[in-house]
């Protein structure tokens, strides 16, 4: 196999700019707002040194998110899709500004931090599906699967970077400076998303209200492909996820050394990124919905084994793979989905990704702890593993429309008088058929 059919695509950076304006500033911002999650994290426990108020940072975002994700959906599918991004990411730079200043001046008790985190979260409801829906307008089909890892690979390395330069941030400059890097860090964002052309919905735009919202979950629960995918990504957040019991391992392993409870989730982003360079190897298949179940597979079975692990080590390698699989299936769930969603309907199903990305993680963590305390840290491992490996088995059997080759979805309908209702996609060649 030749190296340049392996390393990480980056054809859609060098020939669509857009899409690269779109990606430095989604870089950018997402590396700013890891920082600005560690001063919110840092500030909440100076005031109450407390780890149900630190938790309750991680419920202050999720909780717009599962909310408003559907309704927000909707509205995407009614309204120009950057225009409305750009109202959301501005909201999200005022809530920064916000946070800057009371970090600098007055610091809020930690109910108001709280609700100021919770605000942010709603214009992220909004700005979700918002931006989910850009790449396979801006991308022709052919390209969709590499855009796809080239932003996993930056989420990745904000996840791996953010904390740590927000760490030093805060303890050398305040909390408030890192909130002032974060709102910065926005601008970036913003300015990709004005120089987007205008993304009015194609097609019939959604009924209002929740008519819309239904319609949504309607084509969710009666398209197999879809469906597929979604229960896939459910079948291996909500039975096998392993973070809550990171503490736990640390302390079999290691004997509690705060030091190395840090390896276990770097172990995680070490896998995540390798595949994301390697990502070649994948984005370039056929068939990413085989690609999908197969390294939802291999999820399954690495954590079963990184339970199973004697060797803290070893354990960690088990764990790397993991992660690498984990990056391998998001990118090709993100391309079976995106392929398969008319565009008229691509906030909706965006909406409906962001809630199964969000809910699925936090309750796999919960059904991970309970089993866990009920039995042993190996035992929730191992078994919510093989039941990952079980469930994906099942979708695989009863859904063959995953099996299938990949689908060339349709273009955006013209705009009136004729002109294409997304310019942007004539940067970027159309495959040839």
């Amino acid at each position: 196999m030749k190296l340049s059919t392996t390393l990480l695509d980056v054809t859609p950076l060098r020939s669509n700019a857009p899409f690269r304006r779109l990606w430095i500033g989604r870089t950018l911002s997402g590396l700013g707002g890891q920082m600005s999650l560690v001063a919110v994290m840092f500030q909440v426990w100076q005031e109450t040194q407390s780890p149900v108020w630190s938790g309750a940072v991680g419920l202050a975002q999720a909780l717009p998110l599962v909310v408003l994700g559907l309704f927000a959906g909707a509205v995407v599918d009614r309204v120009d899709r950057r225009k409305f991004s750009l109202l959301m990411t501005a909201g999200q730079v005022v809530c920064s500004l916000l946070l800057a200043l009371q970090g600098f001046l007055a610091p809020l008790p930690p109910a108001g931090l709280l609700v100021l985190v919770a605000v942010q979260s709603c214009f992220v409801a909004g700005n979700g599906p918002a931006t989910r829906s850009f790449l396979p307008l801006l991308l022709p089909p052919h390209q969709l699967a590499a855009g796809l890892a080239l932003s996993r690979i930056a989420f990745q390395g904000a996840l791996l970077l953010g904390p740590a330069l927000g760490g030093v941030v805060a303890g050398t400059l305040g909390v408030g400076a890192c909130y002032t890097i974060d709102a910065l860090t926005f601008t970036a964002a913003l300015y990709a998303v004005f120089r987007l052309p205008g993304m009015e919905p194609g097609g019939a735009a959604a009924r209002p209200g929740v008519r819309g919202v239904l319609d949504g979950l309607a084509f969710l629960t009666r398209t197999p492909v879809i469906r597929g995918a979604l229960l896939t990504d459910l079948a291996a957040t909500l039975l096998a996820m392993p973070v809550s019991l990171f503490p736990l391992a640390n302390a079999e392993h290691f004997g509690g050394d705060p030091r190395t409870l840090g390896l276990f989730l770097t172990a995680l982003a070490v896998g995540g990124v390798a595949a994301s360079v390697l990502s070649g190897t994948f984005t370039r298949l056929p068939r990413p919905g085989v690609v999908m179940l197969v390294s939802s597979a291999v999820w399954g079975v690495a954590l079963s084994l990184f339970g199973a692990a004697s060797d803290p080590w070893v354990g960690l390698a088990f764990l790397a793979l993991a992660g690498a699989a984990d990056t391998v299936s998001v990118v090709a769930r993100g391309t079976v989905v995106q392929l398969h969603t008319p565009t008229e309907l691509l906030g909706r199903v965006a909406a409906g990704e962001q809630i199964v990305g969000q809910a699925g993680p936090d309750l796999g963590n919960l059904r991970a702890g309970l089993v866990a305390d009920a039995t042993s840290g190996a035992t929730a491992l191992v078994s919510g593993g093989l039941l990952c490996l079980g469930a994906v088995i099942a979708v695989g059997v009863t859904t063959p429309e995953l099996r299938g080759p990949r689908r060339v979805r349709s273009r955006p309908a013209a705009a009136p008088g004729g002109s294409p209702a997304h310019p942007a996609a004539k940067e970027a060649p159309t495959p040839q058929e």
